[in-house]
C-alpha cells in the first residue's frame, strides 16, 4: 500500500493539472462558436480539433514548467559547490533569478524553500536510490544551456525547443553580462526603480493626462447630489414617474432598498472612492468651472501610487532588502556582486531587466497608471500585496535554516526536517500589508473574499505568524466591514443591490427566453415576473454583457428588464427556485449563456470585450471633458489606434491582452499542484479565486478585472522560478540537521 499511493496521488496531482488544462482547451475550442453567436450544440470535428490541439500545447506547456522547475541547476558543476567546497566559476548574477547555487557545502538554501517534489512529475519512489554512484547519474545527465542555467535531461520532444531558446538566448546572455553591472546598480534599491519606472510612465501621465470612462462620473454625480441635497438644494428622489431620475435609476438599485429620507450616497462603486473622486472633482468645478482639473490630479496622484507599489515588490524581489535588514550575511557589496545572504543574491540582471521591460512597455500596464477605474487602483495595490506577503513568505523559510540568525527560537519541528522557529515580524513589514489590505478593501467589494480566503490559508501555512494575520488582515477586514455596515445600517448610504451578483444567472435566462422561450415553466414565468421581464430580456439579451439585463444605462427609453422600481426583498427570495427551473427546462440554453459569458478569459485568441484603451479614447471624454480629450490634438486617437493595432496581431499581440496573462497564472498554478508546492499555494491561490471573479463578472473578457494577473505574473514566476533551486540543497541540509 504505501508504494501505491505515492503513485495515486501523484496521478490525482496531474489529473487536477490535467483539467485545467481541458478547461483552457474547451474555452479555446468553443470560441469560434460563441464569436458567431452560436449555440454549443453545432459543435463540430473543427471545434474538436482545435480543442485536442490547445489542449496538447497547454498540457506540454505544463510539463515543460514541471520538468524545467524541478530539475534547473540540479547538476551544474559550474554553478554548485563541489564536495570540496570550491565554488564555479559562474558568477551569480548571470542567473534569471540572481540566486548562487554555491550552497550544498555551507547547508544554505535557495531564498524559497517547500516541501513539493523536486523531479519532473516523479513519485518518491521513482527517485534513483542512494547506492547509485554519482557518476551514473551524472552520465544520464547531458546539459543544455537556457537561458544561461543547466538543467537535467528534457522528454526528447522538447529538446528542440530547448536548442532554440539557447540559440535565441546567446546574444541576450551576452548583453546582460556586458552590462551586469549598470543594470544592477540602478535597480538595487527601491527609489531607484520607482524613479525609473516614472521616467518611462511619463509619457503617458504628460500626453494623455487621465483615462476613465462613465463609472467616474456617475461617482461625481452621486457626490454632487449627495453634497446639494445635504447643503439644502432638494434632488429628486423616488417621485414615482416613470423618467430616469437619479443616479440610483442608472445602475440601477431596487427602489426597496432605498431609505426614506432621501440619500444620494451608495456602495455601487466604493464609498470610499466615490467619496474621494467625487469630492476632488466637485472642488475642482467650484475652483476652476470644470472638473479637468481634478481628474488630473487624481490620475496623477494613482500614477505615483502605482510606480510606489510596482518599485515595492520589484526591490523585494530583486533586492532581498528584508534579509539585508536582519544582517543575514548581508553588508555591502560592489555593483557587480551584490551583498550574498548565506549564498542568496539579488536578482541578476535578467531578471531585473525582464520585468521592468513588461511594467514600462505593456500597455495594459501603462495606460492603467492613470485610469480611474477603480480596478487599476485594485490591481495596483494587489501586487504591493503580493510583495509583502512573499517577504513574509521567503523570511519565515528563512529562520529554519540552521546558520539563521540566533534573534529567531525553536518551537518544534518545521519544514523538511528542519528546526520550526518563530520570526519576528517588524512594524515595518506589517504596516504594507495593512495599509494594502485597506486600499484593496477600498477599491474593489470583491476584496473581501479574497482578504477572506487569505486569512485562512495564511493560518494554514504559516500559523507561527498568527499576530501578523489578525493585525494586517483580519482587523483592516473587520473594521472596513463593519464600517459598511454601519453606514447601510444608519441609511447614510444605500446597500448594494442583490441583482449585482446575478449577472452569470441573468445572462442564461436571457439566453434561455431568446433561444427556448417555449420551454419556460409558467411556475417559473409566474415566479420571475415581479423581477424580471421576460419578453424585454429576450429583446435585451447580449452574450458579451449582463448590464443591459440588469436595465444598467442613462437613456430614459433602455429597455426595463429588471424591474428596479417594483421589486420587493421577497420577490428576490424566488430568484433562485425559478433559475433553477428554467435551467431544468433549457439545459442547452443554460451552458450556451454561461460559456459565452466567460470563454474569452480563457482563449487567447480573443480580442478584450473591453480593453484599457477603451479608457484613453471614448464618447464619455468627448462630452464630459473636451479639454482633456483633445489635449494635444490628435495624439490621443494615434497612441489607442496603435495599442489596437499591435493587440490585434496574432501571436505577438498576445502579451498585450489579459486573458494572455490569466491561462499563464493558470499554468502556472498547475505546475505547482504537480510538484506539491502546498505552502507557496497558500499564497497564491487568492489569484484563483480573482479568475472566480472574472468568471462572475457583468461582461465577458472585461480586461480591467484581469489586471491584478497581469500585474502580478511576472512577480509569480520569480517567485516560482526561486523555489525550484531547493532541489537537492534543501535534502543535503534536512541530512545535516538529522546527522547532528
Amino acid at each position: 500500500m504505501n508504494k501505491v499511493s505515492p503513485k495515486v496521488f501523484r496521478g490525482l496531482r496531474w489529473a487536477l493539472a490535467a483539467l485545467a488544462c481541458l478547461w483552457l482547451a474547451l474555452c479555446t475550442a468553443v470560441g469560434p462558436i460563441y464569436r458567431a453567436d452560436r449555440s454549443i450544440a453545432s459543435f463540430s470535428w473543427v471545434n474538436a480539433l482545435i480543442g485536442v490541439t490547445a489542449f496538447a500545447v497547454y498540457f506540454a506547456l505544463v510539463r515543460l514548467l514541471v520538468c524545467l522547475l524541478s530539475r534547473w541547476d540540479r547538476k551544474n558543476p559550474d554553478r554548485t559547490r563541489t564536495a570540496h567546497g570550491h565554488a564555479g566559476n559562474s558568477p551569480a548574477g548571470n542567473s534569471p533569478d540572481g540566486i548562487d547555487h554555491a550552497a550544498g557545502a555551507n547547508n544554505d538554501i535557495p531564498r524559497v524553500m517547500s516541501n513539493g517534489d523536486d523531479r519532473c512529475g516523479q513519485s518518491g519512489d521513482d527517485q534513483p536510490s542512494s547506492g547509485q554512484s554519482g557518476n551514473d547519474q551524472s552520465g544520464r545527465a547531458q546539459h543544455e544551456q537556457v537561458w544561461g542555467l543547466s538543467r537535467g535531461p528534457l522528454p526528447r520532444p522538447l529538446a528542440p525547443l530547448a536548442r532554440v531558446l539557447g540559440s535565441v538566448s546567446r546574444p541576450i546572455r551576452r548583453f546582460l553580462d556586458r552590462h551586469e553591472q549598470t543594470i544592477v546598480h540602478a535597480t538595487d534599491r527601491g527609489w531607484k526603480i520607482m524613479l525609473i519606472l516614472i521616467v518611462g510612465w511619463a509619457w503617458c501621465y504628460l500626453t494623455l493626462l487621465a483615462a476613465f470612462g462613465a463609472d467616474l462620473f456617475s461617482q461625481i454625480r452621486e457626490f454632487t447630489s449627495f453634497w446639494e441635497q445635504s447643503h439644502g438644494v432638494a434632488q429628486t428622489y423616488l417621485n414615482g414617474s416613470g423618467v430616469v431620475n437619479t443616479i440610483m435609476d442608472v445602475y440601477p438599485t431596487a427602489h426597496y432598498l432605498w431609505p426614506t429620507d432621501p440619500t444620494f450616497l451608495t456602495n455601487q462603486h466604493n464609498i470610499v472612492l466615490t467619496m474621494l473622486y467625487g469630492s476632488v472633482a466637485f472642488a475642482s468645478r467650484s475652483v476652476t468651472g470644470s472638473v479637468d482639473a481634478g481628474i488630473i490630479l487624481l490620475a496623477g496622484v494613482q500614477f505615483v501610487f502605482a510606480a510606489f507599489c510596482c518599485a515595492a515588490t520589484a526591490n523585494r524581489f530583486f533586492n532581498l532588502p528584508f534579509l539585508r535588514a536582519r544582517g543575514d550575511g548581508g553588508g555591502d557589496a560592489d555593483d557587480a556582486h551584490p551583498a550574498q545572504f548565506g549564498h542568496l543574491t539579488p536578482s541578476g540582471p535578467g531578471a531585473r531587466v525582464g520585468v521592468l521591460a513588461l511594467l514600462l512597455l505593456n500597455p495594459i500596464v501603462v495606460f492603467s497608471t492613470i485610469s480611474l477605474t477603480k480596478s487599476p487602483l485594485f490591481a495596483f495595490a494587489f501586487v504591493w500585496w503580493f510583495g509583502v506577503l512573499y517577504q513574509l513568505r521567503a523570511s519565515s523559510l528563512r529562520a529554519n535554516l540552521p546558520h539563521t540568525s540566533s534573534s529567531v527560537r525553536e518551537s518544534g519541528p518545521g519544514e523538511n526536517g528542519l528546526p520550526h522557529t518563530t520570526l519576528h515580524t517588524a512594524p515595518h513589514t506589517v504596516l504594507p500589508l495593512a495599509l494594502s489590505t485597506l486600499v484593496m478593501l477600498a477599491s474593489a467589494k470583491y476584496a473581501m473574499y479574497v482578504v477572506a480566503l487569505q486569512i485562512v490559508l495564511a493560518l494554514l501555512a504559516d500559523r507561527r505568524r498568527w499576530r501578523v494575520w489578525l493585525v494586517a488582515l483580519v482587523i483592516p477586514l473587520i473594521a472596513f466591514q463593519g464600517m459598511l455596515t454601519a453606514l447601510t445600517a444608519t441609511d447614510t448610504i444605500i446597500g448594494g443591490d442583490p441583482i449585482e451578483s446575478k449577472g452569470l444567472q441573468l445572462q442564461q435566462i436571457g439566453r434561455a427566453m431568446r433561444d427556448d422561450p417555449g420551454a419556460i415553466p409558467a411556475e417559473a414565468r409566474r415566479e420571475i415576473a415581479p423581477i424580471i421581464d421576460l419578453d424585454a430580456a429576450a429583446e435585451a439579451y447580449f452574450p458579451q454583457d449582463a448590464d443591459r439585463m440588469k436595465s444598467s444605462g442613462s437613456a430614459e427609453d433602455k429597455a426595463i428588464v429588471y424591474r428596479w422600481r417594483t421589486v420587493t426583498a421577497g420577490d428576490m427570495t424566488r430568484f433562485t427556485k425559478a433559475w433553477l427551473e428554467i435551467g431544468k427546462a433549457a439545459p442547452v440554453a443554460y451552458v450556451d449563456g454561461a460559456l459565452a459569458k466567460m470563454y474569452g478569459y480563457f482563449d487567447v485568441t480573443d480580442g478584450a470585450y473591453t480593453s484599457m484603451t477603451y479608457y484613453i479614447d471614448n464618447g464619455v471624454m468627448e462630452r464630459e471633458t473636451p479639454g482633456i480629450k483633445h489635449w494635444l490634438g490628435g495624439w490621443r486617437d494615434a497612441v489607442a489606434a496603435f495599442a489596437n493595432g499591435w493587440a490585434g496581431v496574432p501571436v505577438i499581440g498576445w502579451p498585450t491582452h489579459g486573458n494572455f496573462w490569466v491561462i499563464l497564472t493558470l499554468l502556472v498554478g498547475a505546475a505547482e499542484v504537480v510538484l506539491r508546492r502546498w505552502r507557496s499555494l497558500a499564497f497564491h491561490l487568492p489569484m484563483l479565486l480573482l479568475m472566480g471573479v472574472m468568471m462572475t463578472a457583468p461582461a465577458n473578457n472585461f480586461e480591467r478585472h484581469m489586471l491584478p494577473l497581469a500585474f502580478s505574473f511576472a512577480f509569480l514566476g520569480l517567485w516560482v522560478w526561486r523555489e525550484s533551486h531547493k532541489t537537492g540543497v534543501a535534502m543535503k541540509i534536512e541530512k545535516t540537521v538529522q546527522a547532528k
